[in-house]
């Protein structure tokens, strides 16, 4: 039989090597795993928050809570939602590091700013 010693002297078997290594390798991709999404609400003609900070790989949801139409559209053209009504979502995963300033297109003074930062 083939076995290994772990570092407390006790000999383990290759199979129970196996398992311990799968073990360590499943909890470093449960470390790494994506960071859970992050809502913001479209509530009063504004958005609340109006400005988060999220690590890179974050989905965030935006909800319309008004009566009104709005719309989620990056200053940069690089996302935007169409128009959403009560209570339609508007979802983007923000990849890269970065600041992305936002408004509603429909009522331009509705701004917001998602910040994009390692931790």
């Amino acid at each position: 039989m083939v076995s290994t010693i772990d570092s407390a002297g006790r000999r383990l078997g290759v199979a129970a090597m196996f398992v311990v290594l799968a073990a360590a390798g499943a909890y470093r991709h449960a470390a790494a795993a994506p960071p859970a999404a992050v809502r913001v609400e479209i509530t009063k003609f504004a958005f609340a928050p109006k400005e988060i900070t999220v690590p890179p790989g974050t989905h965030v949801i935006w909800t319309n809570r008004d009566e009104t139409p709005h719309t989620v559209s990056s200053n940069d053209k690089s996302f935007a939602s169409k128009g959403m009504d009560t209570d339609d979502t508007f979802e983007q995963t923000f990849a890269q590091e970065g600041d992305y300033p936002y408004l509603c297109t429909v009522h331009p003074f509705m701004t917001g700013v998602v910040h994009v930062r390692k931790q």
